[in-house]
């Protein structure tokens, strides 16, 4: 996978590690990065990049953790078969969501409005 096509702005609010986890998963669901697609070792990518080890150590184990990626021992990390998993974990997640408001006797339209004042401040900070 050549890394040009990511880049880290150190002036930024948003932190390293969390602006190349965005930019892996915005090359997934572009097409640019493939499933099965290998990734540079973390090493290779932070000297790439001019980061820590650990922050691109970090943003890998984010992207795994998502199921974004996967690591298969020495032979590396590859984009996963399902890609981006973002869309089933959103899912999952307004599933759980809404059995807990129907659980808690939350109205759907009061809970649509809690959901999205949350988004706005989550959004807006």
């Amino acid at each position: 996978m050549p890394a040009s096509f990511l880049a880290i702005d150190p002036e930024s609010a948003t932190p390293p590690f969390e602006q190349l986890r965005s930019q892996v998963i915005a090359a997934v669901r572009s097409g640019e990065l493939a499933h099965d697609a290998r990734l540079p070792t973390v090493r290779a990518l932070a000297a790439e990049l001019g980061l820590a080890t650990n922050t691109v150590a970090r943003a890998y184990r984010e992207l795994e953790r998502d199921s974004v990626i996967e690591t298969r021992g020495r032979f590396g990390s590859f984009i996963a078969p399902n890609g981006d998993a973002a869309d089933r974990n959103a899912q999952a997640a307004a599933d759980a969501f809404a059995l807990r408001i129907e659980q808690l006797g939350v109205s759907p339209a009061a809970a649509l409005a809690l959901v999205t004042d949350a988004l706005d401040r989550r959004y807006d900070a």
